[in-house]
């Protein structure tokens, strides 16, 4: 509407000017919300890493005289595993994994804290039996939903287990090596790979059917001339038969990578037994597993604990987290069941093998705990 000449005009009216406020302080009822309302002046460098706050600094070993660039235990090429310490004076971020990485002691007591929640969230009865009942049923889910696409060439095996290294030699001899929890064969392809002993016999075994169709279907598998070094078959280590094809007493060397974990402390005492039952007096284990406060049981959240370091993924796939005096019991034949003692072993080399891996890109530091041996039957027990 247009202005209407005869009115006079409005004036405009003045509003008071509200003079800034000083900031409050938070008062006493409050202060428990300050360390999340108020932002530190200098934020660490780096996000948090899965749950992990990124405060949390790795303990730094003393500088040596020698500077990084020239240290040989910094070099990214060539390079070894179990030689690159953190030093002070290090940049974090200069590499992409740092070995033998104490955490701060705050960073044991978040562990502890998250093991309280995880244990005061658990898993309910009903899921408890859903997991525990047929863990088959949730590894050939996951391999039927990932194919050969969870490959992954385990470019350390040889590194690790030098033995391997021999046993696959041209001219070395007969010998039979059997790979428990083959999965999409991250182990099994790089032996064959790597393999000039024409005598060596590989048995790549699973309890997951899908994970068996995956290996059988891959070109390296069906490639092979007769008589064929690779044989994959379906078999449960807890189970209460041996493997197609092998024999008591027929077994070098069994490779036990990221397997014994998926299995619930009630199946440990059988699958020692059928172990023990495969291999030749003096054969050896090769294990390595999940220690004791890694990562991957640090983030776990609510509705994956099964039971004292045992969770569920979100998957369905189990896992269970060991410590060093654990293993040596199980192992060793010291710790004992309602019904008696395992097979026991020699314990040939047991360590905890703490690594920190690093994301240079955004700054990440993802603290590892695996744990790593080598378990001989004794030479003079009888098959």
């Amino acid at each position: 509407m247009a202005a209407n000449d005869n009115e006079e005009p409005v004036m405009a009216t003045e509003l008071p000017v509200r003079n800034k406020q000083p900031r409050q302080q938070l008062t006493k009822g409050m202060e428990h919300m300050r360390a999340y309302v108020i932002v530190p002046e200098a934020p660490p460098a780096g996000e948090d890493a899965y749950g992990v706050p990124a405060t949390y600094e790795p303990v730094r070993k003393p500088a040596t005289t020698v500077a990084s660039d020239e240290n040989p235990q910094k070099r990214n090429d060539p390079f070894q595993f179990g030689t690159r310490y953190l030093e002070e004076g290090d940049d974090i971020f200069a590499h992409n994994a740092w070995d033998h990485v104490e955490v701060d002691a705050q960073y044991n007591d978040f562990i502890e804290q998250q093991t309280t929640f995880q244990r005061e969230n658990q898993v309910s009865d009903f899921d408890k039996q859903r997991f525990n009942d047929k863990p088959e049923k949730w590894w050939d889910k996951f391999y039927g939903n990932n194919q050969a696409n969870f490959f992954k060439d385990r470019k350390w095996l040889v590194q690790e287990f030098p033995v391997l290294g021999e046993v696959t030699k041209e001219g070395y001899g007969p010998v039979t090596v059997l790979e428990v929890g083959a999965g999409a064969g991250n182990t099994a392809f790089p032996l064959l790979a790597m393999n000039r002993n024409k005598d060596l016999k590989l048995h790549a075994c699973d309890y997951s059917a899908k994970a068996i169709d995956v290996i059988r279907a891959q070109p390296a598998y069906t490639a092979q001339e007769s008589p064929s070094v690779l044989q994959a078959d379906v078999w449960d280590i807890a189970g209460q038969e041996l493997p197609p094809g092998l024999i008591p007493g027929s077994v070098d060397l069994v490779l036990l990578i990221f397997i014994f974990s998926a299995l619930s402390p009630d199946q440990w005492k059988q699958a020692l037994n059928n172990v023990s039952s495969l291999l030749k007096p003096g054969g050896e284990v090769l294990f390595r597993d999940y220690g004791r406060g890694d990562l991957a049981q640090v983030r776990f959240k609510k509705g994956r604990y099964l039971d004292e370091n045992f969770y569920v993924r979100g998957d369905g796939t189990r896992v269970y987290f060991f410590d060093e005096k654990e293993l040596r019991e199980i192992w060793s034949g010291e710790k004992t069941e309602d019904d008696g003692a395992a097979a026991a072993f020699e314990v040939r080399n047991l360590a905890v093998d703490r690594r920190m891996l690093v994301n240079r890109q955004r700054k990440l530091k993802m603290y590892r705990c695996w744990m790593q041996g080598q378990f001989r039957k004794p030479k003079e027990c009888e098959t």
